[in-house]
């Protein structure tokens, strides 16, 4: 199985990007999971994309498509959805009716210095992929907060519940990503 993994947060440090770390290191050996940079995304522009989409959009749209799953790790910013994973959400949701989310699997999950663990960017990540109608899993739910006290200092994830959370959101993963399950919401999403 392939994940696509997106981190919501560009700084190299990113504790979100430690936490698709963990994911690669906690996935079996039939899990596969790339992660994308998606700071090379331009900022979403009708006009750019009526020229055509720029070429770091159209092979993200082509990874997103490729991939059985997204994997998506999103910081929380001002009780919020960080710009630069909206930006990415609404390039792979164009166009409208030929999105490569329509359909597609997704797990969610989070880590933040807060006490919310990201509930509030998650959130609003589900609702902004709910129009270009992907196939986003509610449970398990994974929030990583005081991601300080999560992470050792060389970006490992060593706190025991959130490494089974995580290991809990790949199962599911893989339970709803078998063929045929992916068949039919391709099939639902049109």
């Amino acid at each position: 199985m392939k994940l696509l993994g997106i981190a919501g947060s560009l700084r190299a440090g990113s504790y979100n990007r430690a936490l698709l770390r963990a994911a690669g290191e906690l996935a079996p050996g039939w899990m596969e999971i790339e992660e994308w940079d998606i700071g090379v995304l331009p900022l979403f522009d009708a006009d750019l994309e009526a020229d055509g989409d720029p070429e770091p959009v159209a092979a993200f749209k082509r990874a997103v498509g490729e991939a059985d799953a997204l994997l998506i790790a999103t910081p929380e910013y001002n009780r919020g959805l960080p710009g630069v994973l909206k930006n990415a959400v609404d390039w792979a949701s164009r166009p409208a009716l030929g999105s490569p989310l329509a359909g597609k699997l997704v797990g969610v999950m989070g880590a933040s210095t807060g006490m919310s663990g990201t509930a509030h960017a998650q959130e609003q990540l589900r609702q902004a992929l709910a129009f270009p109608r992907a196939h986003v899993l509610a449970e398990p739910r994974v929030l990583v907060p005081l991601a300080y006290d999560r992470f050792d200092e060389h970006g490992r994830l060593d706190d025991l519940h959130a490494r089974d959370a995580v290991r809990a959101l790949l199962d599911a993963l893989a339970l709803e990503g078998t063929p045929e399950d992916v068949a039919e919401r391709a099939l639902v999403a049109g």
